[in-house]
């Protein structure tokens, strides 16, 4: 059972426990997030697309302007987002010692949907340079339109809170 006054991002295997700055590389190397958000006392979870950037400390991703997401959001901004990686199965001679490679980061924080056209045009670039690294903006693809902006739901997580954790493979 947790302690409502333990910090949100307390690791409880702190032998486990990951840094911030491997926490950030985590992050910009993470294929994709899953966000969890909550609606009449029902949790949600979606994988999507994101974009961690280190400057503004927060975590970018986009839906339409529809959907369980984006009405969860609407009611209640606080959300919780989870990269994660599986490695090897740990053996053990018993069935309790086994266990798993893994690596893993949580922010918590609340999603906001980015109003302003020139914030949301360059949190989708930041999209648009994790994905297709090797594509130009405006050479490769046409550069994104008003309409097609306005049609989407582009959201900004400031990271309030983080923790990591990893399980390098030793068995215990």
């Amino acid at each position: 059972m947790s302690n409502s006054q333990e910090p949100i991002n307390r690791v409880r295997r702190r032998d486990r426990a990951a840094d911030d700055e491997w926490i950030r590389r985590f992050f910009k190397q993470a294929s994709y997030v899953t966000v969890a958000t909550e609606c009449d006392g029902q949790p949600f979870i979606n994988p999507v697309v994101f974009a961690y950037d280190a400057e503004t400390h927060a975590i970018y991703f986009h839906t339409g302007r529809a959907g369980r997401i984006f009405g969860n959001i609407s009611r209640n901004p606080k959300v919780c987002v989870c990269a994660s990686a599986m490695g090897s199965i740990i053996p053990s001679a018993r069935a309790a010692g086994y266990s798993v490679e893994y690596e893993s980061a949580i922010a918590f924080g609340e999603a906001e949907v980015l109003e302003d056209e020139e914030e949301a045009l360059r949190a989708m670039r930041l999209l648009m340079e994790k994905y297709a690294p090797d594509r130009e903006y405006g050479v490769d693809y046409q550069p994104i339109t008003p309409d097609q902006l306005a049609r989407a739901a582009i959201y900004r997580v400031r990271v309030k809170a983080w923790s990591g954790k990893r399980n390098a493979g030793k068995p215990e």
